[in-house]
This record gives C-alpha cells, structure tokens and sequence, in this order.
C-alpha cells in the first residue's frame, strides 16, 4: 500500500496542485478512467472546503491531503478549524435556519457537502482525533 501526503498553507493556489496530484495518484492506484474527473472534482471540492475554512477562522496551519491506495483509493483531507465550522450547516443555531439568514460563510461546508456527496459515494465526515478540525475522508474503487 503506497501513501501519499501533501500539506499546504490555506492558499487557494495550492488547491489546483492538490488536484493534480490526487488525479495521478487515482491514475496509478488503478481507478476508473472514467471516475477520474470525479476524483479531480471531490479533491479540489474538499481542499477549497478545508482552505475558506482556515481562511475564515484566522488559522494558518496547513491543510492536510493524504492519499493512499490499499484495496481502494482513499483521499483524507483534515483542517484545523473549529470543530463547529467544520461540521456544516448541522451547527448553525436553529434561528439562522428559519429566517434564512445565511451568509456566504454560513453555506463554506453545508454547499460543500451537497456537492461532496454528489461526486463520492463512500464520503465520510468526522472531527479529527485531536479534537481541533474535521477530516473529510473519500474512497473510490480500483480496478485491477
């Protein structure tokens, strides 16, 4: 099993990098041609989540991507931020909800998420061990 790790500062730039690196790590695991535009999609869906994340709440240490290709493609992506913010929509106060008064930063996971789940059908979502920050964590078959 090979596993690939990359980590880089909240900067939107790196996002692109992440997807191109996800996209030919998947290639050599042996995942579907034809599952690789969603692996690009989940990959840079779930970092630009991780990098507004960190950008919204002043922290500056990296974002993590983790990819690893034992019996399935598994891509991890952990921020740093505040275990509330990183869970979504499910945190936001039930009055925000009702009046619909949401604001770009409110919707940073819960639109995120939507659309996560749209490309990955193994997605999972949970704090991290350490208690500060989330792990989104995304598993595609491989075909060999």
């Amino acid at each position: 099993m090979a596993t690939v790790r990359l980590s880089f500062s909240p900067a939107p730039v790196h996002v692109r990098t992440a997807r191109l690196v996800g996209v030919a790590v998947a290639r050599r695991a042996g995942v579907r041609e034809d599952l690789l535009d969603e692996v690009r999609l989940a990959i840079g869906e779930a970092c630009t989540r991780a990098v507004a994340l960190h950008r919204q709440y002043g922290v500056s240490d990296p974002v993590l991507v983790e990819m690893s290709d034992g019996g399935a493609y598994a891509v991890r992506v952990v921020d740093r931020a505040p275990i509330e913010a990183g869970l979504g929509l499910a945190a936001l106060d039930a009055d925000q909800l009702a009046n619909e008064s949401l604001n770009e930063d409110d919707l940073t996971t819960g639109v995120g998420f939507a659309l996560l789940a749209g490309f990955v059908e193994d997605l999972q979502v949970r704090p991290v061990d350490e208690g500060i920050g989330t792990e989104v964590r995304m598993v595609w078959p491989v075909g060999r």
